[in-house]
């Protein structure tokens, strides 16, 4: 039985480092991708060489998942077996929870909360039957250090990213080429010695390679001055030949950071993963060794509380740098979680992943605000050469990039300088909250959110944030309920624990691809955003109106159809669903709306002022026919949900064909609008003419059948309510139909 459930762990810990490499990619090829420092093959290369170094040359047996949560002297090989499971589920769950919705998170985080959740959950039988206390079973100081680490990590790395970026931008600017030649060689210099460091601190602190040469822990810690002094005065020399030579220093600093950052993710965080069933493994070892006539349920697992002796635990690491090194590369996940991060720290205008909030637009008010207060008591002269110095209109980004290589620079070496210092003085700082922090705190000072762009970039910010106090939630709760499941339900509760993995594994990977697939027509707009081709622009924009109009009238007859079902047949599933699409198509045709505008934007000027009225015109009308649908629902919603007099059979026989001719029109259109092919549109347009007059007659009939005593009022108005919009999306449709047709065709 433990030796099935250690081989599920292992294949648990294989997908869990997959995973977890999937989400910390974001903190250590953020800056290199957003800059476009090379091309993405070398930098995932550069990365993968990283995380198979970091992994390979890690000393550690991670202690955490030994004794750094649970005291093993009051545990049995039962016991561990279940938190083992429980946490290894746990991580599984939620990180591919994570990384399916593109969200960056903290695999620290989810292990440790994993740990304390599953140890509790035995500590709280063991309290009751053995009488010992809480402070006996658990090791409550590092759970603590974890939640302090995460307000210190968020707070410190966004200001003093702000503040490093603020300084950096003020010495290079944008038009940073035109000011290096007395700054490049110090920040080269800095920069490189911050990263190298940070590399023997983090990355190789207690590597083999290291100590065969004499660099023990010990001997690094008294000589880190001499470390210092003597890297930076070679690597400035060293900066200044290079850019003497022409070879560009910035991105010299991203690939070196980016390595480095790699490795000591690998090393020190992404490892983690497989402490859990090593763990396992070398309790079952011991149990097998020395626990002859003693049963799992008896054997106290002792071996976990002192330094590990697990035979051949170099190859483990070797193994788990391998399946991290494949998963960088291949992982379409990585990439979403990436895609994120760049997005909330993209230097213009771009796509935005997500929507406004109402925080957000709060935090905005009040730091515009202030702005404005503290803006009066600054001379005139300051603002207008600091204003000089954050000259946006000379930013020179790569091509297709989303911010420039200073920006990338600042990031990496900061980010490594925080995780030394918090190190060097045993602060527990998360090293992806910092990484992911500083991102955020330089894209801020670098004037990236503008009035136009901080509202979703906060909203995202804040939305980040929330997921890892989440993490630490949902993995404690989540792994409590699974170790107490496992507990007291024994083998055959965990294999359905097993088998419940399994399938939210393959769910979550199905939902995935299935998102990626309803996402292809924001590759169009990736596209346009890219393009410096004013013709490509104009064909991927036609593209993408088309696409995006097309949808918005096929999502309208599916909601007409769900609405008007429900109003004949007191449906009040099909109108529930109906309210939560409208709801959610009124969210996403604003960020197509905006994304157009954009695209408006970089086309030729003289076709701007040709199509800008047609443009407005077919997005304000769609704007309008979600409003009508919302309009029709409310009313039918209460009456239906009320349970009101249903429609009389005479209004729902009149109604059908109405209903039938208004969902062929809006077939037609989508058809029309879809392809580009215009030539029935007068056709369709005295079609819907035709619609309306029915419509009108139908309506004039039910008003003076209002005046009736034996007519039902409130059905009556209903009635006339929904075929009063439904004239009225008629109407919008053909509009809609005209602008299209007058933007596409030339």
């Amino acid at each position: 039985m433990y030796l099935g459930i250690l081989i599920f762990l292992c294949l648990l810990a294989t997908f869990d480092l997959s995973v977890g490499v999937a989400n910390d990619a974001v903190n250590f090829l953020s800056p290199a991708v957003g800059t476009k420092a090379a091309k993405f093959r070398t930098i995932l290369t550069v990365a993968a060489l990283g995380i198979f170094v970091g992994a390979s040359t890690s000393s550690g047996m991670m202690d955490i998942a030994r004794h750094g949560i649970l005291n093993p002297h009051y545990y049995t090989l039962d016991d561990v077996m279940c938190i083992f499971l429980a946490v290894a589920a746990t991580d599984v769950i939620l990180l591919d929870i994570f990384n399916t919705l593109g969200m960056p998170t903290s695999t620290t985080v989810s292990m440790v909360f994993g740990l304390l959740g599953g140890s509790t959950a035995l500590a709280m039988s063991k309290m009751t039957e053995a009488g010992h206390t809480y402070a006996d079973l658990i090791n409550t100081d590092k759970a603590l250090s974890v939640i302090i680490g995460i307000f210190l990590s968020v707070a410190i790395a966004f200001v003093f990213g702000l503040i490093v970026m603020w300084i950096a931008r003020i010495v290079f600017t944008f038009n940073y080429k035109k000011h290096l030649r007395w700054s490049i060689a110090i920040f080269g210099g800095v920069g490189v010695t911050s990263i190298f460091y940070f590399l023997l601190v983090s990355g190789l602190r207690n590597s083999q390679i290291l100590s065969s040469i004499g660099w023990t822990p010990d001997w690094i810690d008294a000589h880190k001055g001499t470390i210092l002094l003597v890297s930076f005065a070679a690597f400035t020399v060293l900066m200044e030949v290079l850019h003497l030579l022409k070879v560009n220093i910035f991105k010299i600093i991203v690939l070196f950071g980016t390595f480095s950052l790699a490795m000591a993710f690998a090393g020190n965080d992404l490892v983690n993963f497989i402490g859990t069933p090593l763990a396992g493994l070398e309790a079952f070892l011991d149990f097998s060794h020395n626990g002859a006539g003693q049963n799992g349920e008896q054997y106290v697992v002792h071996v976990l509380a002192g330094d590990s002796t697990l035979p051949g635990k170099q190859w483990f690491l070797i193994g788990a740098g391998i399946i991290m090194t494949v998963a960088i590369c291949t992982s379409k996940k990585a990439h979403k979680v990436i895609e994120t991060s760049v997005s909330l720290s993209r230097q213009d205008d771009g796509e935005e992943v997500f929507s406004s909030s109402k925080i957000a637009r709060k935090t905005v008010r009040s730091v515009l605000a202030t702005t404005a207060q503290i803006s009066k008591y600054v001379p005139e002269g300051a603002k207008k050469w600091i204003d000089s110095r954050f000259d946006t209109e000379e930013v020179q980004l790569n091509e297709g990039a989303a911010f420039d290589l200073v920006r990338a620079s600042v990031n990496l070496v900061l980010a490594g300088l925080l995780i030394v210092i918090g190190t060097t003085f045993q602060l527990p700082l998360s090293t992806t909250y910092v990484a992911f922090m500083v991102a955020m705190g330089s894209s801020l000072a670098d004037r990236a959110w503008g009035r136009e762009t901080a509202v979703y970039r906060i909203t995202g910010v804040i939305t980040v944030i929330g997921g890892w106090f989440i993490t630490a939630g949902a993995a404690m709760l989540l792994s409590f309920f699974i170790a107490t499941i496992n507990h007291l339900g024994g083998f055959i509760a965990m294999l359905v624990v097993i088998a419940t993995v399994a399938f939210v594994i393959i769910n979550n990977n199905r939902k995935f691809k299935k998102k990626q697939d309803s996402e292809n027509v924001d590759l169009v707009f990736r596209q346009l955003v890219r393009s410096h081709d004013k013709e490509e622009i104009w064909q991927l924009l036609l593209q993408h109106v088309r696409e995006t109009q097309g949808t918005l009238i096929d999502f309208t007859r599916q909601a007409f159809r769900d609405i008007t079902y429900g109003l004949m047949h007191e449906n009040i599933k099909s109108l529930r669903t109906a309210a939560a699409a409208i709801e959610e198509e009124k969210s996403v045709w604003k960020r197509y709306r905006r994304k157009e505008i954009l695209g408006m934007r970089k086309i030729d000027y003289l076709l701007a002022v040709e199509k800008n009225t047609w443009f407005h015109l077919g997005c304000n009308n769609a704007t309008q026919i979600i409003y009508c649908l919302k309009r029709m629902l409310e009313p039918i919603n209460e009456h239906v949900d009320n349970n009101f007099n249903p429609m009389p059979q005479e209004y729902v026989e009149e109604f059908i064909p109405i209903c039938n001719d208004v969902e062929q029109l809006l077939e037609n259109v989508s058809r029309m609008i879809r392809s580009g092919n215009f030539s029935n549109a007068d056709e369709y347009l005295v079609e819907g003419n035709a619609i309306k007059s029915r419509i009108s007659q139908i309506r004039h009939k039910q008003q003076d059948q209002i005046q009736k005593l034996d007519s039902n009022i409130r059905t009556t108005l209903l009635y006339l309510s929904t075929l009063q919009e439904t004239q009225e999306l008629v109407s919008m449709a053909r509009h809609l139909l005209r602008a299209s047709k007058r933007f596409q065709v030339s």
